[in-house]
């Protein structure tokens, strides 16, 4: 398995991290701040938002375990093929090499499907949120 095959899904997987923790601070903030704005009696529109916050968490978390399921069952179809490979190779040292680095971009490629959920929804949750709040 190629340096760059392997990188590239460490890469997606740090890219996801690095925009998760900048967006959900700024969903949170913004929130609180509509909730504390909205105090006692939130108009309807307030209502809306504050019910999807929960929905959304709900339905993040069934994508999320359902990605990365699926995500799981592909890797190992793909790590079954790498050991056959290994077995067949020859080269027990090399092969073993090979089926490490598989094991570990499939693990990295489980955890990142995971995550593209959440990641997904606090992401476009920020920009909307950001964009109502420049609108008042």
């Amino acid at each position: 398995m190629s340096t760059r095959r392997t990188s590239r899904p460490t890469r997606r997987l740090a890219t996801q991290s690095v925009e998760l923790a900048i967006a959900a601070p700024q969903v949170v903030a913004q929130r609180l701040t509509r909730m504390a704005l909205a105090g006692p009696s939130p108009s309807a529109k307030d209502r809306r938002e504050f019910s999807q916050m929960g929905q959304e968490k709900v339905l993040a978390f069934y994508q999320s375990w359902n990605a990365m399921w699926t995500q799981a069952c592909q890797s190992q179809w793909q790590l079954a093929q790498s050991f056959g490979r290994a077995a067949l190779s020859g080269s027990p040292g090399r092969a073993a090499a090979a089926a490490g680095q598989a094991a570990s971009a499939a693990a990295t490629r489980i955890v990142s499907a995971g995550l593209a959920p959440v990641h997904g929804k606090a992401v476009s949750n920020a920009k909307r949120l950001a964009r109502t709040t420049r609108r008042r």
